[in-house]
C-alpha cells in the first residue's frame, strides 16, 4: 500500500468520485471479484474508465442507455493486459455491490472491497489478469487480514438472483492456488 489512503503502489490511480465513506461500524472483511466490458464483450476501450469516472458518454453506444444516471465504481479494474488501475482508495466504500448479502449482512459495499476484471462471463480470462489479480489480492490480504481465501467471493455469491459475475470462465481453482502459492511466500 502506498499509503494511509490505501492507494497500490503499483497501480494507475484515477480519482472516482462514486465512493464515500464507510460506516463506522464496518471493518473490511470481503472481496468480491466482478467482471465488466463495454460495450459487453469489447475490450480495451476508454468506456468502463469513463463509467467509474462518471464522464461515459450514453449516446456512444446504443447499449450504454441504460447507462443513464448510474454510479458505479470498483476499487480497482485489471485489464486484459493485466494493468490495474484504481479508482478508490481501500479505505472508502466503493459503489460494486448494489443490493447484496454475505453470510446474513446486507450492503456488501459497506465492509468489502471490489475488483472488476475486463471481461465477459463466459470469455477465458487472460493469465496476465490472474497475475494481477493475485497480487492486489495478496496486497489488500496483508493490510485487511480479515480477508482470508474462504472470504473471497464473486458478485454472484452476493447477489445470486441477479448477478452472474466472474462467470464460468473465471477459473477459481487456478487464482486460489496461486494466491495461496504467494500467501505462503508471506508467512
Amino acid at each position: 500500500m502506498e499509503n494511509q489512503q490505501q492507494w497500490l503502489s503499483f497501480a494507475k490511480h484515477r480519482h472516482s468520485p462514486h465512493c464515500d465513506e464507510r460506516p463506522d461500524n464496518h471493518e473490511v472483511d470481503l472481496l468480491v471479484i466482478h467482471n465488466i466490458s463495454l460495450p459487453a464483450g469489447q475490450f480495451g476501450t476508454s468506456f468502463v474508465d469513463d463509467l467509474f469516472m462518471g464522464q461515459i458518454d450514453c449516446h456512444a453506444h446504443e447499449s450504454f442507455a441504460s447507462l443513464e444516471g448510474v454510479r458505479v465504481s470498483a476499487h480497482c479494474f485489471i485489464r486484459r493486459d493485466g494493468e490495474v488501475l484504481q479508482y478508490v482508495p481501500f479505505l472508502k466504500r466503493a459503489w460494486h455491490a448494489g443490493v447484496s448479502s454475505f453470510n446474513g449482512r446486507q450492503k456488501c459495499n459497506d465492509f468489502s472491497i471490489g475488483i472488476e476484471l475486463e471481461g465477459t462471463d463466459q470469455t477465458p480470462y487472460t493469465q496476465a489478469q490472474y497475475d494481477s489479480l493475485v497480487t492486489v489480492s495478496k496486497s489488500i490480504i496483508k493490510r485487511f487480514p480479515k480477508i482470508t481465501p474462504q472470504r473471497i467471493v464473486g458478485h454472484c455469491d452476493i447477489a445470486p438472483t441477479r448477478k452472474t459475475d466472474p462467470g464460468d470462465a473465471f477459473d477459481w481453482q487456478h487464482y486460489l492456488s496461486l494466491l495461496q502459492r504467494e500467501l505462503r511466500v508471506i508467512e
